[in-house]
This record gives C-alpha cells, structure tokens and sequence, in this order.
C-alpha cells in the first residue's frame, strides 16, 4: 500500500498485538485449573493443561516477535539482492 517494510511490519504488529494477546490469555486463564488443580482425573488431564500452557505461550511468542522479524529479514534481504542484480 506504499508504505516501506518496516512500516508495514509495525503497523500489522500494531493491529494484531491486541486480538493475540486476548485470545491467548483467556485461553490461558480457562487452562489454569486444568493444569494446576488436584482432584479426581487430574492425572490424566494435567498434561494436556500443561501442554496447551507452553504451547500457547510459545505461539504467540512466535506470533508476536518471531515472525515480523524474519519477515523484515527476508524482505531486506531480497531488496538488497534485487539492487544487486539490477547493478550487475
């Protein structure tokens, strides 16, 4: 839409922060005493509370900061390549 790369990627991340953050976070917070809370059946489903947990919280990681970043990357460097080229 004409803007540069990097304005692009702060824009999008600007846009996305709020709906991840909350998706994680209530999905998060409805995993909490199936994780942590005894009772009958907890052993068997600990494990998946635990799981969805990490899991969640590595995703929006990667969401958040990961992708943007390889992203801003990847377009550098195909930039740079494209004047390379075009010099040659």
């Amino acid at each position: 839409r004409g803007n540069s790369v990097r304005d692009a990627i702060i824009y999008g991340c600007k846009d996305r922060l709020r709906p991840v953050l909350m998706t994680t976070f209530t999905t998060i917070i409805a995993m909490v005493p199936m994780a942590f809370f005894r009772g009958e059946g907890a052993e068997m489903w600990q494990p998946l509370g635990i799981t969805m947990i990490g899991g969640l919280s590595v995703s929006s990681f990667v969401t958040l900061l990961f992708v943007p970043t390889i992203y801003g990357l990847f377009e550098m460097r195909k930039k740079k390549n494209n004047i390379e080229v075009e010099n040659a």
